[in-house]
């Protein structure tokens, strides 16, 4: 085994003395060649050696147990010891060689116990772990009635010895009397087999009697090994039961009401670059010995809030408790520039009085593995699919929810600062994929030239136009002008793969933001979504991947991480952690948050280099003021869960209105009847859009053939709104608006627009 990594520190343990029933202290655990040794938490209680992360893990999450009855324990050296039961082994280590010899005593004292437990040799054994009333009234009755089979059986046994007994008294009389030699011998055999049967019936007296003697033995150990087997089960429900709550006391205390309340003297530089979490500062254990598992992922940073008039340094683990900021905050504190600061949430405007709600989604029943077994490995937007998988929605409108927390952009138009400005743009590229964390139906797939408009310019100042400007592969272009000074355009490819157990969708392209007063110009791309349990279980969505969005006119950045859901994860769900930098790479800002709940920042006051990670890259220790609040979701609508969880904005997104485009998704047939309940309808209509739409396109291909036999120049389909250009910044062709659709619009001349629907 490699010495790498095994030094140890000092790991006294807190523990009684050996012989006693539990006893518990720190060792080092080997884990792997590159983590080599790691502290944790040992604890012998019952015969079973476990271990923990920290003293705080107990109350919920065991990392392993071990069963001393059936190990083996050998000792390398002065202060290691080897235990293997099974195909399992931990190679641990003591602090020092007495330590070393303690846990040796108590486990092989406890190894003692445990075989004796189990083979039941103690007469008091079967007090030690008493069973249920109702299991010993079941086997005591048991053995009763095997004690009452066994008495019957001896009665007959006493009648058959006597009518034996008479019957070889009777064939003796026999022998005696002169009768020819030939039936004297018959009379013998048959006296021999009457010897025979009695022998027989004796031995299987005393057989049942030896059964009855060993069901009495064992009883007790049937007994035991009986409530061991529901007392690991109860264990096993309470522990699952506690996490369970513990997970969901702890998510809402953090949601609800975070505070920041422990201290640590200075930031660890541990390899694993992490801090421990406030119970486990709690604890009596050594800051600076605490290791993590190799199987979590290392972050790259760590951060510690500062308190500006006590100087107060308080840690956190990988910016999971950066989020401890109160909300009011934000508008307190010079953390960010008085421009920024004058509107806070959604303005109070005059506006038009929107819907509330649509129709309840029905319950139609469907066999959805007959439908998705023939989809493995395709691309899902050349299948066709009923609406019972659908929202109704169009893929345009879901877009266009990105907007949905505009006022973040209209609060980043007013700042002073670019690097401010750069904190409220990435909070507003998060908050796109709030709306999607109970969303798991898939829109409807816009049609070739559909368009949709979304005109808030009375209300919000905003106005908003996609198209969909391709079919194979589905690519839709998206402009926003704000009269609150920023212009918003991007074109997404949507790519999606159905991998069995799990949905993957890749939006491909960019987006592009830039605000009219400085004209700094965003750039970022999102992230990969994933819908899980696609054929058996709960449907659920994740977000994961990373984010890089660059101000191009300062070369600004800020890297945003959306870290996947891992069940051995401690981290808080849905978590994104992100870092805002200069042109010279020198940090800023600490993002933190969740892309379903709210997003924070932090500013940097202080920073320098700490440990290395396991990739042997270094790790950066961040100073910061408190967390100021960025962004926070707004709670869904009342009967939300009826009404497919749309948001207040997403009811709003398919409501009527006059003057549209006639291409206008609004105006789809299959998707307003689906929203109206009326499914099988949807679906007939669904399929005669996609075969109309299939014979535009044939009819194209057959023009396009006949140009090239006649030597003439085929353009092909071209939008109507959006137009293709090299862009000037990122290099690449994207779809563009060239303009003209609102002008129409306050024309009502629509003569233009081809016959989709």
């Amino acid at each position: 085994m490699s010495e790498q990594g095994k030094g140890s520190a000092s790991a006294s343990a807190a523990a009684p003395a050996p012989g006693s029933d539990t006893y518990k202290g720190w060792l080092f655990k080997w884990t792997n060649y590159l983590k080599g040794y790691q502290r944790r938490w040992f604890v012998l209680s019952n015969g079973l050696l476990s271990y923990y992360r920290t003293q705080a893990e107990m109350a919920h999450t065991c990392r392993g147990t071990i069963n001393l009855a059936t190990a083996h324990i050998d000792t390398e050296d002065a202060c290691n010891i080897v235990l293997s039961s099974g195909g399992r082994t931990y190679h641990l280590k003591a602090s020092t060689e007495v330590e070393r010899q303690r846990w040796v005593t108590a486990l092989e004292l406890a190894k003692a116990k445990a075989i004796r437990m189990m083979n039941d040799q103690s007469d008091d054994s079967g007090d030690e772990e008493p069973t249920s009333q109702s299991d010993r009234s079941e086997i005591q009755g048991t053995l009763k009635i095997l004690i009452s089979k066994l008495d019957d059986l001896s009665t007959c046994n006493d009648l058959i010895a006597k009518h034996g007994a008479a019957l070889q008294r009777s064939l003796s009389e026999l022998e005696g009397l002169k009768v020819p030699v030939e039936g004297g011998e018959k009379i013998k055999a048959v006296n021999e087999r009457a010897t025979l049967f009695r022998i027989t019936s004796n031995a299987m007296i005393n057989a049942c009697r030896d059964f009855l003697d060993l069901a009495e033995t064992h009883s007790r150990r049937w007994q035991r090994a009986l409530q061991y087997e529901r007392e690991q089960r109860t264990h096993l429900e309470e522990t699952i039961e506690q996490l369970a709550k513990q997970h969901n006391s702890l998510e809402r205390a953090w949601r609800e009401a975070p505070t920041l309340v422990s201290s640590a003297p200075s930031a660890p530089t541990t390899n694993k670059g992490s801090e421990r979490s406030r119970k486990e500062e709690a604890s009596d254990e050594d800051e600076d010995t605490e290791y993590f598992d190799a199987m979590e992922d290392s972050p790259a940073f760590i951060t510690v809030t500062a308190s500006e008039s006590t100087q107060h340094r308080r840690s956190q683990s990988n910016l999971s408790g950066a989020s401890g900021g109160h909300p009011g905050d934000w508008n307190q504190d010079d953390h960010m520039s008085p421009s920024c600061n004058d509107v806070s949430g959604k303005e109070l405007q005059p506006r038009r009085q929107r819907r509330s709600h649509i129709p309840d989604k029905p319950n139609y029943s469907l066999n959805l593995w007959s439908i998705m077994k023939n989809c493995i490995g395709k691309e899902l937007s050349k299948i066709p699919m009923p609406v019972n998988f659908n929202e109704p929605l169009s893929m345009l409108q879901r877009l266009t929810e990105d907007l949905e927390y505009h006022e973040l952009l209209d609060k980043a138009a007013r700042c002073d600062s670019s690097l401010e400005q750069m904190c409220l743009v990435a909070a507003f590229s998060v908050s796109s994929y709030s709306t999607t964390v109970h969303r798991t139906a898939k829109p409807f797939n816009p049609l070739l030239g559909e368009t949709y408009e979304l005109d808030r310019l009375e209300e919000f100042g905003y106005r908003s136009l996609c198209e969909q400007v391709s079919h194979h592969p589905p690519a839709a272009a998206h402009h926003v002008i704000s009269q609150r000074g920023w212009t918003l355009w991007q074109e997404i490819t949507i790519a999606s793969k159905f991998r069995g157990k799990y949905l993957s969708i890749m939006p491909l392209g960019a987006i592009h933001l830039q605000f009219h007063a400085s004209g700094n110009h965003y750039v970022w791309r999102k992230v990969t979504s994933t819908v899980h349990n696609i054929i058996v279980g709960k449907l659920w969505i994740d977000q994961s991947g990373d984010i890089e969005i660059v101000n191009h006119r300062t070369k600004e950045t800020c890297q945003l991480k959306f870290s996947p859901y891992s069940y051995f994860s401690r981290d808080v769900p849905r978590k994104v952690t992100g870092v805002v930098a200069d042109s010279g790479g020198q940090a800023h800002y600490i993002l933190s948050g969740t892309w379903d709940e709210k997003m924070e920042s932090a500013k940097i006051v202080q920073s320098s280099r700490g440990g290395s990670g396991s990739e042997g890259k270094q790790k950066m220790v961040y100073q910061t003021l408190s967390p100021k609040l960025l962004w926070k979701k707004y709670p869904l609508p009342e009967n939300a869960e009826n009404m497919y969880y749309f948001s207040a904005l997403a009811l709003t997104l398919n409501e009527l209105e006059d003057g549209v485009a006639t291409t206008d998704s609004r105006l789809r047939p299959d998707q307003r009847l689906m929203e109206d309940g009326r499914w099988d309808e949807a679906n007939s209509e669904k399929q005669r859009l996609e075969e109309k739409q299939r014979a535009v396109r044939r009819r194209r291909e057959a023009e396009a053939s006949d140009a090239l036999d006649e030597g003439r120049e085929y353009e092909g389909y071209q939008p109507l709104w959006f137009y293709q250009r090299r862009d000037s910044v990122t290099g690449e062709t994207s779809f563009v608006y060239k303009g003209g659709y609102w002008e129409a619009k306050e024309r009502q001349d629509w003569s233009l627009c081809p016959d989709i629907f």
